[in-house]
């Protein structure tokens, strides 16, 4: 049986789905089962909220600031789970909610979703992953195509609406050119960039 919650770089992590519309080149979970305390982080069908629930339950959030939605899939694939257990977790924790996205949550549910966010969610973090559309069809292969990458942009300007910290990721096997494309994208939206290791 599959992780719900689990640590990793003494961060808490939630793994609701294993759904995602993207088959990045450079994604870790083509090459682990798990990662940090989880054994293995796939599910043999994605857990129901009750499952969820029962995981916060039987976890011990002392010392821990905030919780990472963030698995083997994209968040938003289960947005009514992911808002269920946010609300449920601000409800009977202090704690902060961080979402790590590729973006595309919008594509995925056919609806506007930062504002929906904004409700409980205090940090997104979003996978931009290349400079443009094509290479990001190269880097990320969405199942959206090339619409995908101006869905993301779209997506983080009304994240800066809704959301009070908005940030941009990138991974470091881009070239140094596109790193800089990527980081004259993220001055012009004023939103701050991390280019990160694949495991990070």
């Amino acid at each position: 049986m599959a992780d719900i919650i689990y640590t990793y770089c003494d961060e808490v992590y939630m793994n609701i789905t294993n759904k995602c519309p993207c088959n990045c080149v450079f994604c870790v979970r083509s090459n682990n089962d798990g990662l940090g305390s989880a054994q293995t982080l796939w599910h043999d069908n994605d857990p129901t909220f009750e499952e969820i629930k029962k995981a916060v339950d039987n976890f011990h959030f002392d010392g821990y600031s905030e919780v990472v939605f963030c698995g083997y899939g994209e968040p938003l694939s289960a947005l009514d789970n992911l808002i269920k257990t946010s609300k449920y977790l601000k409800s009977n924790y202090d704690i902060k909610i961080r979402v790590n996205t590729n973006g595309l949550g919008d594509l995925i549910n056919k609806k506007k979703t930062a504002e929906i966010l904004g409700e409980f969610v205090d940090i997104i973090s979003i996978s931009l992953n290349a400079p443009n559309s094509k290479r990001y069809a190269e880097v990320s292969q969405p199942a959206f195509g090339e619409e995908s990458f101006g869905a993301i942009i779209d997506f983080a300007k009304d994240c800066k609406k809704h959301i009070k910290t908005v940030k941009f990721s990138i991974v470091d096997i881009i070239s140094e050119e596109e790193i800089e494309q990527c980081q004259k994208i993220a001055r012009e939206l004023d939103i701050p960039l991390r280019v990160r290791n694949c495991l990070e």
